[in-house]
């Protein structure tokens, strides 16, 4: 979308995950999703202020949470959930089960041509992991759903 305005562009978004010991939460990320990390910024004490992470093709940052970014356990849980497309859904779980996720929602086939299930990392963060199994159109996965939901 070109900005033909003179209201500011956006440049980039990414995700910031507030988590509880920053150094440990970097580490799984490596293990389970291979993630590079790709610079670090930290307080005098040590603690991880901001550190940037590529997955693939994409961005992520992570902090050590504080009194003004509590981590998802404090609150009782996150409401936000990290979709993550992969090659290999199963193999990309059992990587993060083996690292200290949990299963939400197992990997299987889904309706919308999706292999994919629903993982807690073990800072509290939810992420959808899925694999495209079949090629539908909007209108083929629209059908699917209606049909799910109104058997």
């Amino acid at each position: 979308m070109t900005n033909t305005s003179d209201e500011p562009a956006i440049t980039r978004l990414y995700a910031r995950l507030v988590v509880s010991d920053g150094p440990r939460a970097i580490a799984f990320y490596r293990a389970a999703l291979g993630a590079e990390e790709i610079e670090r910024y930290t307080d005098p004490d040590g603690r991880i202020v901001h550190a940037m992470l590529r997955l693939g093709g994409t961005v992520i940052a992570v902090k050590d949470a504080d009194d003004g970014d509590p981590a998802p356990p404090t609150l009782g849980g996150s409401p936000v959930i990290m979709a993550l497309d992969v090659s290999d859904a199963d193999a990309v779980a059992e990587a993060m089960l083996r690292r200290g996720a949990t299963v939400v929602y197992p990997v299987a086939d889904q309706h919308y041509g999706q292999r994919g299930g629903r993982l807690a990392d073990p800072f509290g963060h939810l992420w959808m992991i899925s694999q495209t199994i079949e090629e539908l159109t909007p209108r083929e996965i629209q059908q699917r759903t209606t049909d799910l939901f109104t058997r």
